[in-house]
């Protein structure tokens, strides 16, 4: 009884682990746009700012520079969820590992304890 659930712990371990791999790559690749985005986003910035002060302050340009900074805030705060999700998979991957390592060292100790 015990050897069938240490196999279907393993079974699972195996199971998710490739899972939690690709979705933690999968993460870093977002965040690494997200990040790459909201550099642009803050030299356009910037750069409408220089364009609107040119201008004499046009209400209408000035509008759109206040959007460019509500999408900026929205990258960041969804760059945050991305940070939050992958620590929390690298945390789960620690973990999958941990009970991988566990599960091997008691597979051994039993296969050394049953040979003469």
């Amino acid at each position: 009884m015990c050897q069938f659930r240490d196999i279907l712990a393993e079974g699972l371990i195996n199971l998710f682990k490739p899972v939690v791999e690709k979705l933690d790559e999968r993460i870093q690749g977002t965040r690494v746009a997200q990040l790459e985005l909201k550099a642009q986003l803050e030299a356009l910035s910037v750069q409408l700012r220089e364009i609107e002060k040119a201008q004499q302050n046009i209400p209408e340009f000035s509008n759109k520079v206040k959007e460019l900074i509500n999408v900026k805030h929205k990258v960041t705060v969804i760059s945050n969820i991305l940070t939050t999700s992958q620590e929390r998979l690298t945390g789960l991957h620690k973990l999958i590992e941990k009970e991988q390592r566990k599960r091997q060292a008691l597979l051994n100790s039993a296969i050394n304890t049953s040979i003469p």
